[in-house]
């Protein structure tokens, strides 16, 4: 009966890799096949052709979209991390009134869906002078980003324990140097984490970049992948659009397993030891 429950699981498993991969592997099979044959289901992609990528690159400034992506998200972690660590040590480790409530309030500002504050961040963008500008763009990241950071931040920092900080007082630490010389250090782990979390978030965001956003020249990739069009108004690329997603999900794909080997690194080297 051990091998019957192991081989059950493993089937499970199984089909759960399958499922959650299959989308990502037919885009790829998609996107090396010729634009006469992608209505044609098929396995594997036969003869491979790389002119669905060349077409990508050709027929709009693809690499500068992806750079207004690598640029906008690389600034949003800046920001939200540098924020969130500063705001989690004082919601953790500071005692003030009305310290509950302020963390429930950064939470409620996540609840809200986009289209909600949507109108409201369009009026604060125009008066700010920062309408189709990459600036623009980051600052309404921040309004979704910046919750989640602190939130994770904060629960981190209340689990690490106490005698860490009255140690480092005792040593004549100032706050400062307890969050940047103590602190940072365990919180590595927390913050690889939060820093792909905000990554992603940023990268893939598209309700915010197609409405702040006018010129091709200031779009982000899911703007740009949207806005694709054939040789009619109403014909999809099919080919394109399926070699400019897979352009967008490898790097994502490839970060996530460089910062998941050093989110087990950190927690396998312990903080605490004696």
């Amino acid at each position: 009966m051990r091998w019957l429950r192991a081989s059950g699981f493993w089937l499970l498993v199984a089909a759960i890799v399958a499922f959650s991969l299959f989308p990502f592997y037919y885009a790829i099979v998609t996107s090396l096949r010729p634009a006469l044959l992608l209505f044609e289901p098929a396995w594997l992609p036969g003869v491979p052709t790389f002119a669905n990528y060349a077409t990508v690159f050709r027929e709009q400034p693809f690499e500068r979209n992806l750079l207004n992506s690598l640029l906008v998200a690389t600034s949003v972690v800046a920001i939200a991390m540098a924020a969130g660590v500063t705001a989690a040590y004082a919601l953790a480790r500071v005692h003030f009134r009305g310290r509950g409530f302020l963390l429930a309030a950064i939470l409620a500002v996540s609840m809200f869906p986009q289209v909600a504050i949507l109108s409201g961040m369009f009026e604060l963008i125009r008066m700010l002078g920062l309408y189709n500008s990459l600036a623009g763009l980051t600052l309404t990241y921040m309004v979704f980003t910046l919750p989640f950071t602190v939130w994770i931040l904060t629960t981190f920092l209340r689990e690490l324990p106490h005698e860490l900080e009255e140690a480092a007082l005792m040593d004549g630490a100032n706050p400062w140097q307890t969050l940047t010389r103590v602190f940072l250090p365990l919180m590595r782990p927390a913050m690889a984490t939060t820093a792909l979390l905000a990554f992603i978030a940023a990268w893939n965001e598209f309700l915010f970049a197609l409405t702040f956003t006018l010129t091709n020249e200031q779009r982000t990739v899911p703007v740009a992948i949207a806005l694709m069009t054939g040789a009619s108004r109403y014909e999809l690329p099919w080919g394109n659009i399926m070699a400019a997603s897979v352009i967008v999900t490898v790097p994502l794909v490839a970060l996530v397993l460089v910062f998941q080997r050093r989110i087990v690194a950190g927690l396998t080297s312990g903080a605490v030891k004696g």
